[in-house]
């Protein structure tokens, strides 16, 4: 039957709560099934070990409604469980124009922030149809699944109070491309890494406080990245090739860095690092976390020593942007299908360009222009973006030796 069909048709709807045990959903459809009923809708869900279970059912031949409610109800406390029948028309009312799905990450998520957004969401029009915790560890993340008003709309409306709100907050439209295949593309420097790699390669220079002094210059507006860059490697020159080994062992990963892109790539994303650190260090990287992107600038090596030049494609910040589009056609991925995460202003236009931009730990004024913001120190947070679960990451990580 159509929609319009079903509308008027006499339906029971049968909630059963109580504590969880196996058999209750089988025990339940078969209680209903001496009655010739058919199924319109099932909901369930478990917390703490309670069960509710609601089945939304045609109603019984003529005659027959109280003896499936005595049934029932007899059924229900012969399992120690509590039953409720309301009886009514069709199924549920249509959805609103308009879906969504908000992800809420709290450390922790108070009833306070839960409150606010839930009436942020009926504010902008929208209607919650459904909640669905994704992880309670090392964040709490729980999914809102929004009817009735336009995603664009909702993220504004969300996003600049999550700050406020104390919680991290993402929106994005809902539909089949979840889960389809996806190109995540991720600054090195502050994001996958815990460290900027140019002040690794000074300190062994021992010229620490100078490139201190023009990143400084560069974060005020007096030299842009291009410039900044020329003049930091300079103080380079002259440095032995053998320490790009030592920089390379002193590299440390962000905490999750690795769950991260071992579950993306098990679930079939491509991933890949833009950086305006080097080549030296990025394909290593690449190698290591088996990436299938990576770009970045290149240092200048002649007679193994550092030539305080770089060579190539100056990736900067438009040069990052220009790369995801590079490798989202390289993969074949649509750049609405693509995620970009990063710290800082010079990662903005990728962030912008991305179909999902993530600020991962930023200054206030990259959260403010990216698509949303995550303020946790885990990089694996992302995942809880994207509808993965903690469960099917563990699950995952069942089946391998790599941890």
């Amino acid at each position: 039957m159509s929609a319009s069909q079903t509308s008027d048709v006499p339906t029971l709807l049968v909630k059963i709560f109580g504590k969880d045990r196996p058999g209750i959903t089988a025990g339940l459809f078969d209680t209903l099934a001496a009655y010739s009923v058919d199924v319109v809708d099932i909901e369930q869900v478990v917390t703490r070990g309670r069960i509710v279970l609601c089945a939304l059912v045609t109603e019984p031949h003529v005659g027959l409604e109280g003896d499936l409610r005595a049934t029932v109800h007899s059924w229900a406390e012969s399992m120690k469980m509590q039953a409720e029948i309301i009886s009514g028309h069709g199924d549920n009312r249509p959805r609103g124009l308009g879906r969504s799905l908000v992800t809420v990450l709290g450390h922790p998520l108070t009833a306070e922030s839960t409150a606010a957004i839930a009436a942020r969401i009926t504010k902008s029009g929208g209607n919650i149809d459904r909640i669905f915790r994704l992880a309670k560890y090392p964040v709490t993340a729980v999914e809102f699944a929004v009817s009735g008003t336009e995603t664009e709309a909702l993220r504004t409306a969300l996003v600049t109070e999550a700050a406020a709100l104390g919680v991290d907050i993402a929106v994005v439209a809902a539909g089949l491309h979840r889960r389809a295949q996806r190109l995540v593309v991720m600054d090195v420097d502050s994001t996958l890494i815990q460290d900027e790699v140019i002040e690794l390669f000074a300190a062994h220079a021992g010229c620490e406080a100078e490139v201190a002094e023009v990143t400084a210059a560069a974060m005020r507006g007096e030299l842009d990245f291009e410039q900044s860059l020329h003049a930091r490697v300079a103080l380079l020159k002259g440095l032995d090739a053998s320490v790009v080994d030592k920089v390379r062992e002193e590299v440390r990963l962000t905490p999750g860095a690795r769950t991260l892109i071992r579950t993306l790539k098990r679930l079939g994303f491509q991933v890949g690092v833009v950086s305006g650190g080097f080549t030296q260090v990025t394909d290593d990287l690449k190698e290591r976390l088996g990436l299938d992107f990576a770009q970045a600038n290149t240092l200048e090596i002649v007679d193994g020593k550092l030539t305080g030049k770089v060579t190539g494609e100056i990736v900067d910040r438009a040069g990052k942007a220009r790369l995801l589009r590079r490798f989202a056609a390289e993969a074949g991925v649509p750049l609405a299908q693509t995620v970009a995460i990063g710290d800082g202003a010079n990662d903005l236009d990728m962030l912008n360009a991305a179909g999902l931009g993530v600020a991962f730990n930023a200054k206030p004024v990259v959260r403010e222009a990216a698509h949303t913001a995550v303020n946790f120190p885990f990089l694996d947070t992302v995942l809880y973006l994207l509808g993965v679960t903690r469960e099917e990451v563990e699950a995952a990580d069942m089946h391998t030796d790599d941890h």
